[in-house]
């Protein structure tokens, strides 16, 4: 019996031995040869099929029994497999992994792969807008438009539509804080710059639709911006004849930080107009993001953007013709005053975060945003209207014309915003699950004077003709503030898991949040599937769905009415509720390797239901909601991206959307949506001399149908029409000067430097005219006619960039 207790003894000793030891974990992070981190790794014990997938941060973990030498192998499409041997594994291990990309010679050129999309966010390389041609001065979004589903009508603004919605239907975040644009801006010659600095900006995530619960209430599309913590000191300087940016990056410790200037001033590019005037727009900004690692776990960031927007236009005269080919129509206008805008912006974040443990991080996040926006305008003009034969006869200058007016147009408006937002935010990984979760209180005050008229005569009589009083054809008043509060609030799983059949990744939520100013709770789930099959890797699909809100901002709360004297004001409709989108999104990618070269080729079919429709109209970038929840409609399409290297070494792609919408307003009215093209053909392209990469070329092409238009301070229930198709490439040619590679380049100041690039744009390229708006005349029968004002034509555009 003694014998028998003591090996019981034993056995129960050697058991919990052994048991203590099956707990052993190897942890750590993977991340690719730019220290970003890489998700979708496959980590494995060598000649086992235990492993683990890295999470969307690169971690993973691996719990192994103890052995006298372990083996890991790292695997990920488009990289190098990795292996590391932990000699004596008996103790947690932490082991971080670097992977470099998979790279195949072709002479002279590298064949780079790329990763995989599992999820409805797309992956942009900011890179490419360095040498991008865009006349809007260098921005995210110019390189957005050429996405499939994403289209642009104005070249000179960075606002685009996707899958038919409005540009209010866009949520952009930097660094997981929202941000917000100027609300009067009626033209994309007064808009400027965008709020994005592409110099700081180091990963850039959109999705077209169907995207997660933790971005907020926005019916179309999102964009995700991370800024750079620079590693070493950094910097670019570049000019041209639209302006100049420059940025620096530095760390110094535990501190870094990375600040960026922009100035641009577009007077050479607005002189290609119709309209002969002295242009004199300037736009300015600044922005810093810095970092300060108050311990290993204890991190506080700030970003800071000081904004300013001064446009000033002296018209003097203009001379378009438009028409058809047959019956040709020129329009003289001789203009008397000017225009001045003013928009300054101030935004300020405050974030604290700490790593709570190797699996959870939380945030606590302040930012405030304030905006001061005045536009003032006191504009005449005298216009001629004649028509000519496609001979050229008809009327000439100093002849008869056909017809002939004058307008008066007048502005005094000043609006004022002020937003604070005060948030919480975190997520932990829990085995394959990565639960992400936040809440944020946001306080708004809006203050709104709109002081405006507009008086038109035709043929010596003032519109509209009454026989007895002098009228303006339109006024309006309005002086607004609203103060209010939102509550939002998200929960969120990413979980990844494998099957026979493949790998999973599913990512749920479900998003709320409560307006007090109309009393409205809503609730958002969403969701998305993707698949990677185990038959054929090469292959990805994806299922998303979700109810979406737009939840109403200031200006989607005016309602014109009419005071007993019968002038226009403005009034606020505090029982308007969110706008309502449901998506349907079925979708996929195939990889595919062809003359030894990289190719993709995406395809999405998509459906969005839409309820409680505020409609709205388009003037250039101005948007005039109705102010009422009136409307239904939907939108259905399908998108094609063909991405690949149709040049070894370079990225390039062909988009090509289709897409059908309807909107039903108040039960009788079936138009279009303000912002469905139809169609949506758009490519990006990049090219270098064979053998000789110092000479770059970028292209960027846009072909997109027709917008369908209405006449001023009208809507669709009396009719609309259809702007001409936009047609427009910009090509650029690049030619590097020197690299830190070359001899010449370690003397003197230019040790110094990295790469000094000189470069030629051609924008608009074959000189189309394109309509960014319409002006309208009314003859004294008061029926309206439009002229088209044309956006700018053919520029030639230099410019330099200097690393370092």
């Amino acid at each position: 019996m003694k014998i028998r207790a003591i090996a019981a003894l034993l056995f129960m000793t050697v058991s919990a031995v052994v048991f203590a030891q099956e707990r052993i974990k190897i942890t750590g992070y993977v991340r690719d040869a730019d220290g970003n981190p890489m998700d979708l790794v496959n980590v494995r014990v060598k000649n086992t099929l235990l492993g683990a997938m890295t999470n969307e941060k690169g971690y993973y973990s691996v719990a192994i029994t103890p052995g006298d030498s372990i083996a890991l192998i790292y695997s990920c499409l488009g990289y190098n497999k990795a292996e590391r041997i932990i000699p004596l594994a008996t103790t947690d291990v932490r082991l971080n992994v670097q992977m470099n990309q998979m790279s195949i010679a072709l002479g002279e050129a590298v064949v780079t792969a790329s990763r995989r999309q599992t999820t409805t966010l797309e992956t942009i390389d900011a890179e490419r807008i360095r040498l991008l041609p865009d006349p809007a001065g260098g921005s995210i979004e110019s390189l957005v438009v050429t996405f499939a589903g994403v289209s642009s009508s104005n070249e000179l603004s960075s606002q685009y539509s996707v899958r038919g919605g409005s540009y209010d239907e866009n949520i952009v975040y930097v660094n997981g804080l929202e941000v917000f644009r100027p609300q009067l801006i009626r033209s994309g010659e007064q808009e400027g710059l965008s709020f994005v600095n592409p110099d700081l900006t180091e990963s850039v995530n959109f999705a077209a639709g169907g995207f997660e619960a933790r971005y907020g209430d926005k019916m179309s599309s999102v964009l995700d911006i991370t800024y750079k913590k620079p590693k070493t000191i950094e910097g670019s300087a570049s000019a041209s004849f639209l302006g100049a940016n420059a940025y620096i990056g530095s760390s110094i410790g535990k501190f870094t930080q990375v600040t960026g200037f922009r100035y641009k001033t577009g007077r050479t590019l607005l002189k290609t107009m119709d309209t002969d005037a002295e242009y004199d727009p300037n736009f300015v900004d600044l922005q810093s993001y810095m970092t300060y690692q108050i311990t290993p776990k204890w991190e506080v960031n700030f970003l800071g953007n000081l904004a300013t927007n001064n446009f000033k236009y002296t018209p003097r005269n203009r001379e378009t013709s438009f028409g058809t080919t047959e019956h040709v129509r020129n329009f003289r206008v001789y203009f008397d005053g000017k225009e001045r805008d003013k928009f300054e912006t101030l935004f300020g974040a405050l974030t604290l975060k700490h790593q709570l443990n190797e699996n959870t991080e939380l945030g606590l996040q302040a930012s405030a945003f304030s905006s001061k926006e005045n536009e003032s305008y006191d504009i005449s003009g005298q216009y001629w209207i004649s028509e000519s034969d496609a001979s050229g006869a008809g009327n000439e200058a100093g002849n008869t014309p056909d017809g002939l007016g004058n307008y008066h147009e007048h502005a005094r408006n000043r609006l004022h915003s002020n937003i604070i937002n005060v948030g919480h935010y975190g997520s932990t990984r829990i085995q394959s699950h990565t639960i992400k979760w936040g809440g944020t209180v946001q306080f708004e005050n809006v203050s709104d004077r709109i002081s405006e008229w507009e008086k038109r005569d035709s043929a010596g009589y003032s519109l509209p003709h009454t026989g007895e009083d002098v009228e303006v054809i339109y006024s309006l008043y309005s002086k607004s503030e609203i103060e209010s509060m939102r509550i939002s609030g998200y929960l969120q799983d990413n979980f990844k898991f494998r099957t026979k059949q493949g790998l999973f990744t599913l990512v749920a939520g479900v998003r709320g949040s409560y307006w007090d100013y109309n009393k409205e709770f809503i609730v958002s789930p969403r969701a998305s599937l993707g698949f990677i099959p185990n038959f054929n890797q090469d292959l990805t699909f994806r299922v998303a769905t979700g109810l979406y809100y737009q939840s109403p901002f200031y200006k989607e709360l005016r309602v014109i009415g009419q005071d007993e004297a019968g002038n226009n004001i403005v009034s606020l409709n505090d029982k308007l509720k969110s706008q309502r989108s449901i998506h349907f999104i079925v979708g996929g990618d195939y990889a595919f390797r062809a003359v030894d070269r990289n190719f993709k080729l995406t395809t999405e079919l998509y459906y969005k239901k839409l309820d409680n429709l505020n409609p709205y109209t388009v003037d250039n970038v101005k948007i005039r909601y109705y102010g009422d929840n009136c409307a239904k409609g939907y939108v259905m399409g399908v998108d094609f991206k063909f991405f690949g290297e149709f040049v070894p070494g370079t990225d390039s792609w062909i988009s090509l959307s289709l897409m059908k919408t309807q909107q039903t307003i108040r039960e009788e009215t079936k138009v279009p949506l303000p912002n469905s093209p139809g169609y949506n053909l758009s490519l990006f392209f990049q090219d270098y001399f064979p053998g000789y990469k110092r000479v770059k070329l970028n292209l960027k092409g846009v072909l997109s149908g027709r917008l369908p238009v209405t006449a001023p301070h009208t809507g669709y229930e009396k009719d609309y029409y259809e702007t001409s198709p936009y047609r427009r490439v910009d090509i650029g040619l690049s030619y590097q000067l020197g690299s830190d590679e070359d001899l010449f380049m370690d003397r003197g100041f230019l040790r110094h430097l990295k790469n000094i690039w000189l470069g030629v744009d051609i924008f608009n390229l074959f000189d189309i005219k394109n309509t960014s708006s319409y002006f309208w005349i009314t003859d004294v029968n008061y029926k309206q006619h439009a002229v088209p004002n044309y956006l700018t034509g053919r520029q030639l555009n230099l410019r330099l960039i200097v690393d370092f």
